[in-house]
């Protein structure tokens, strides 16, 4: 057995004890020197059983520092093996969770590489579609400068407004009702002509892009200079206006009325909602302004007007053709009648026939039953002279048959 002198325990029973010794000595002295020889003796006495006291406490104590001993070393075991078993599952612990945590880890970053990729995916087809949109920007930004071009040009312009017209007609119209570029009588040549039948007969549609003045009223402040710009846009209309009416309405060769078509909604609704009086002078003139909408749905009424002009066209074909067969069935019927009175007459004839032959049949059997008697007569045994006689009167007669049957 081991005592640690370093207990605190130890020390301080140990500490006790001695100052208890040094206490019992230092008062036996004291009394020896007191009293005398028999007190010396009774505190010898006295100090003997103290001194046995002692060595019994101090084998008490040696006893109670060997069961603390005992005792600290049972608890220095339990706590060992406590520790080391807190350690173990600690460590257990530890490694269950860094194994879930290097699991989750995994996980997560297996899941965002593939959210990465996705993401990566993704950005790179918004960059094409960011990339193809600018291309198509790009693209439109140089259609606009070059419509922007082709606008600025008055001749430009005017090839525009004629190439808008002709989609426009194209899309709505068959190739047979419409002629581009058409000369008329007077030598004047029109940007298209409707084929219409009469009434109302041929019209022409003449484009015109009046966008100076358009563009005028659009830079001008509001005022009296807005009034001007607007003022010289409807005489720069009446002067389109008038020019169609004299060179595109030509009597007994076109319709009385003439379209002029402007390749712009926005100077239609400009000439419209704030030039009221010139549409009124165009209409006058039989000049009737359209838009690319307006004309479109007149061109699909157009459309409408030759689609029932043919079906008339059709339907008088149809008539005719009706009628050719009405007379082919009436001709059949006649043929019919024929062959029904024709079979009718050989039915008859059969009939005839068919009774010709009964009769014929009838003499053969009459001849065929002669034949038979004659045999039997002959077979049979002699007879007196009155049976024979009785028998070839109760036979029949055959020259007397064959002339009835001739007769019949």
């Amino acid at each position: 057995m081991t005592i640690d002198l370093s207990d605190p325990t130890l020390l301080a029973i140990g500490g006790g004890v001695l100052l208890f010794v040094l206490a019992i000595v230092s008062l036996a002295i004291w009394l020896m020197g007191r009293q005398g020889s028999r007190a010396a003796e009774a505190q010898a006495a006295a100090v003997r059983h103290l001194i046995e006291n002692q060595s019994e406490l101090a084998g008490r104590v040696a006893q109670l520092a060997e069961q603390s001993a005992n005792g600290q070393l049972n608890l220095q075991g339990s706590v060992s093996e406590r520790l080391q078993a807190q350690e173990r599952a600690i460590t257990r612990t530890l490694e269950e969770r860094l194994a879930d945590l290097n699991r989750r880890m995994g996980e997560s970053m297996q899941k965002q590489s593939t959210q990465t990729q996705t993401t990566i995916g993704e950005l790179k087809e918004r960059l094409g579609a960011i990339n193809a949109a600018q291309d198509r920007i790009t693209k439109l930004s140089e259609q606009v400068v070059s419509l922007q071009d082709v606008l600025s040009n008055k001749q430009a312009r005017g090839g525009f407004g004629e190439i808008q017209l002709e989609d426009q007609v194209k899309s709505a119209l068959p190739p047979s009702a419409y002629a581009f570029q058409a000369v008329l009588s007077n030598q004047k040549r029109a940007d298209c002509l409707l084929k219409l039948p009469n009434p109302p007969g041929p019209i022409v549609v003449d484009s015109k892009f009046p966008l100076e003045g358009f563009n005028a009223i659009r830079q001008s402040p509001d005022g009296e200079e807005r009034t001007r710009a607007r003022k010289a846009f409807g005489r720069d209309v009446m002067v389109h206006v008038t020019a169609i009416a004299e060179k595109y309405i030509i009597p007994g060769e076109t319709a009385d009325c003439a379209l002029l078509f402007l390749p712009s909604e926005a100077v239609y609704a400009e000439l419209h909602a704030e030039l009221p009086d010139v549409v009124e002078k165009a209409h006058q003139r039989r000049v009737y302004i359209t838009s690319p909408t307006t004309l479109m749905a007149l061109l699909n009424t157009i459309r409408a007007v030759l689609k029932d002009t043919q079906m008339r066209e059709q339907a008088g074909l149809i008539q005719k053709e009706v009628r050719k067969l009405n007379e082919d069935v009436g001709r059949l019927s006649d043929r019919v009648g024929k062959l029904r009175r024709n079979f009718d007459t050989a039915h008859g004839t059969i009939k005839e026939i068919e009774t010709s032959a009964e009769k014929i049949s009838k003499s053969a059997e009459k001849i065929e039953a002669v034949e038979l008697a004659e045999v039997d007569a002959l077979e049979a045994p002699k007879a007196t002279g009155a049976s024979v006689q009785q028998s070839r009167e109760d036979r029949p007669q055959p020259t007397l048959g064959l002339v009835e049957g001739g007769g019949q």
